[in-house]
């Protein structure tokens, strides 16, 4: 007689719910800007168009990649004008360059605010209107051209995610634009680019890697899949960050921070944020301010604002860093990661409140308002309301 298993508990049928799991191509190592113009080739470039800033430009990483993908016979065409915190007015701009010029494949070439900018002109490009016509979740339908994603920071992990994150500049606020359409195609990581960074977006990245590691962890969307990323991501973090800002020559550190990048990109790409990163683009929205400094400010007060329903989850990423909490309650554990992770952020030169960016207290409820609204707090392991949200904000002034 065939005898049927019993029915899995509630845990067991949360591990074994059907996960989809997107990731883009990925190349990765010293000296991998060199396989641009063979992915470029391969997503059916012609006339590639490459979207950068002037930063970048000057740091010397674009000459190469042209040479790269002249070597193999493209014709790249370049767009240099987007400014920290991608304006919409810009994406729109760019857009119109694409089109003029006649360019096929996306390619993008610094930080997390290039990759953004250049993942709206795909948007654009195959779905028309203004960019933030898609603010949401899977409201860029129609299919858009091929994307290769190429970072020159370690933290964003724009160049593996769904996520585009655009600056409404009427209303001063950021924009989250979420779809499975949004992941590239081709990212190639070349820990060599790191070694440009100024100090202080080498600590603000850094601490916008930690943040997507933490909160993708604890996040509603958690899976098997992304576990071990957020782990190992936020493992990486706690030991190279500090060695990364200070010491931009150290090619183990750059390493360390390029795999943390990617695998929190992955991990938050799959599981999604929560109230840090809600909050966070209200703040970079209102006062365009480096999004992962606001996150090294805000994510304590928030660890200890989830810690009230998943503690157990932040005791695992304790441990994960090396913090000192076997044996420890896991509500002691959380706090005790909340700390370390204040004092890691004020380490590499952010404030502790952001009172010293510049917001007040006036300038909570407008914040707290569109923060409710945001994509990512509807993953965050706890519910929070306006007043939830304003309370955290209060505390971290």
């Amino acid at each position: 007689m065939l005898t049927l298993p019993a029915p899995p508990t509630a845990a067991a049928r949360d591990d074994r719910r059907l996960l989809k799991f997107h990731v883009p191509e990925m190349v990765f190592g010293l000296g991998s800007l060199a396989e641009a113009g063979f992915c470029a080739g391969r997503l059916g470039a012609r006339r590639p168009f490459v979207v950068t800033d002037p930063g970048i430009i000057e740091a010397g990483w674009v000459i190469e990649l042209l040479g790269h993908l002249c070597d193999v016979g493209l014709d790249p065409q370049v767009w240099a004008h987007v400014s920290p915190n991608p304006k919409d007015h810009e994406i729109a701009a760019a857009h119109e360059a694409y089109v003029e010029q006649g360019a096929d494949v996306i390619v993008g070439i610094g930080g997390g605010s290039v990759l953004d900018a250049a993942k709206g002109v795909a948007i654009l490009s195959g779905n028309g209107g203004s960019i933030l016509d898609y603010a949401g979740v899977d409201l860029v339908t129609r299919p858009i051209p091929p994307l290769l994603m190429i970072p020159t920071t370690a933290g964003t992990g724009s160049d593996v995610s769904q996520f585009c994150i655009v600056t409404d500049t009427v209303n001063a606020v950021k924009t989250t634009i979420m779809g499975r359409s949004l992941v590239p195609d081709i990212s190639v990581t070349d820990p060599r680019l790191l070694s440009t960074m100024p100090h202080d977006l080498a600590a603000a990245t850094g601490l916008d890697a930690l943040t997507h590691a933490v909160e993708s962890f604890v996040s509603l969307g958690h899976n098997p899949l992304a576990d071990g990323h957020a782990l190992s991501a936020a493992r990486l973090v706690g030991k190279a960050l500090r060695r990364n800002v200070e010491a931009p020559g150290d090619e183990c550190a750059r390493l360390w921070m390029a795999q943390a990048s990617l695998e929190a990109g992955l991990a938050f790409s799959n599981s999604i944020l929560g109230a840090t990163h809600a909050m966070s683009h209200q703040v970079g929205g209102l006062f365009d301010l480096p999004h992962g400094v606001v996150n090294g400010v805000l994510l304590p007060h928030v660890i200890r604002f989830n810690a009230e329903v998943v503690p157990e989850r932040f005791a695992m990423l304790a441990d994960a860093m090396g913090l000192a909490v076997q044996g420890m309650p896991d509500r002691e554990a959380a706090e005790l990661l909340a700390e370390y992770v204040q004092d890691l952020a004020e380490s590499v030169g952010a404030p502790r409140c952001l009172g010293a960016l510049g917001v007040t207290d006036a300038d909570v409820d407008r914040m707290s308002v569109t923060a409710t609204r945001d994509a990512c707090l509807a993953t965050n392991p706890r519910p929070a309301d306006q007043d939830d949200i304003a309370g955290i904000f209060r505390e971290s002034l």
